[in-house]
């Protein structure tokens, strides 16, 4: 199994996704993540979803995507003698990471100066909306805000559809795995100097990086990206959506040899040979027209029949689908993109992401469950040298 993260013990009081996405990732490569939970209540995602019989458990299918190979544990940071606990947690780990509106870990007595006092190797990570610092750090957010903050809506849809925006919520998911290569890139920090590492990953931050080549070419240019639809941003006329007989297929020509092995494969020599577009610069001054000959030919056949055809000659094509005929590809299958898992509660198997890479030739996927609410609480209290009397004791004050 490829476990790098192995005897790596993560405190996660994160909640929602980026920062429960982060210690999954961290999860899923081998680290101890105990998720610590407000009692009776636990993660926001616990409820909610598609799910009833599992929300009525607090087991949401928000929450299943990204908590599996985790430990649960229920603790009142606002009581003494549970934040107690929580800094006896903190003295046998190696991470940190809160997902509090900055300022608020500092409040309750786990900023990171304290946090580094208690365990001076640690990696601490917060991530936030917009940061630790900066004018905007103390705002709240969720990924639609940042979406309309980023730029991002005004680049996506169709021109003259308005603001758009990207219909997964990205900018969380792409923040958790920010955070996850921080966290492991804090390891090896730790690992050189022996010092605490405080890292600072935010959603904007993020949602910008996403768009990198769009800022680089906006700031050393001066080019202002628009809404494009479904064209590539190439602007090739050979490139973005074509209609066929049945649907609609992406296509990728951008360099001279694809385009010329596209026009064979789709039997158009008649276009390589016709001087509005026998050189790039003719392409580029006659693009409508090259477009309309193209779209000619791709109405004559299916856009399966065109992606076959396509891939056979090494054109970057693909028909338009959806995400249940993605998912039901073999070639998903094929990289172990899904664990799955039973869980009391659901008839059916529970499917959750694996890691998006593969390791020596396997998928990297989780291997127990997502937690019930405070399931691990008394195996790890007992783990820090708290008696079974005292667990008793705390659960009936309502600290666990």
């Amino acid at each position: 199994m490829f476990q790098p993260l192995k005897g790596v013990r993560v405190i996660d009081l994160s909640q929602v996704l980026a920062g429960p996405y982060a210690t999954y990732q961290l999860a899923l490569m081998g680290a101890e993540v105990i998720k610590i939970e407000k009692p009776g209540e636990g993660d926001w995602t616990r409820i909610g979803g598609l799910l009833p019989k599992l929300t009525e458990r607090r087991m949401a299918s928000s929450y299943l995507t990204q908590n599996a190979d985790k430990k649960s544990v229920t603790l009142d940071l606002k009581n003494p003698k549970g934040l107690e606990i929580a800094k006896r947690l903190i003295a046998s780990a190696d991470v940190f990471v809160e997902n509090f509106k900055p300022g608020v870990a500092e409040r309750l007595g786990l900023g990171f100066e304290v946090v580094k006092a208690i365990k001076p190797d640690i990696v601490y990570c917060s991530i936030s909306a917009y940061g630790q610092n900066g004018p905007w750090s103390g705002r709240p957010a969720y990924d639609h805000v940042i979406q309309g903050m980023c730029g991002i809506m005004l680049t996506t849809g169709k021109p003259g559809d308005g603001p758009t925006k990207v219909g997964a919520p990205y900018i969380d998911f792409a923040t958790g795995m920010n955070a996850a290569q921080a966290i492991m890139a804090g390891l090896l920090e730790v690992r050189r100097t022996g010092k605490a590492v405080e890292v600072d990953v935010a959603m904007l931050d993020t949602a910008l990086m996403l768009m990198a080549s769009l800022m680089t070419q906006h700031m050393t240019a001066g080019w202002m990206p628009t809404q494009s639809g479904n064209e590539a941003w190439s602007a090739s006329p050979s490139s973005g959506a074509f209609e066929t007989k049945d649907g609609v297929l992406m296509l990728a020509a951008n360099n001279v040899p694809q385009f010329i092995r596209l026009c064979k494969a789709i039997d158009r020599d008649d276009i390589l040979a016709d001087a509005r577009w026998n050189t790039p610069a003719a392409v580029k001054a006659n693009a409508a027209s090259l477009r309309e000959a193209l779209n000619a030919t791709f109405l004559t056949r299916t856009a399966d029949e065109w992606e076959a055809l396509l891939a056979k000659v090494d054109v970057p094509a693909a028909r338009v689908r959806s995400l249940d005929e993605t998912l039901s590809e073999a070639h998903i299958a094929a990289r172990g993109l899904l664990s799955e898992f039973r869980i009391e509660g659901h008839d059916g198997p529970i499917h959750v992401p694996s890691m998006s890479f593969r390791a020596n030739g396997e998928a990297v996927t989780a291997h127990a469950p997502p937690p019930e609410l405070g399931a691990d609480t008394a195996g790890v209290l007992q783990g820090i040298g708290i008696s079974e009397g005292e667990i008793d004791a705390l659960r009936s004050a309502g600290v666990i």
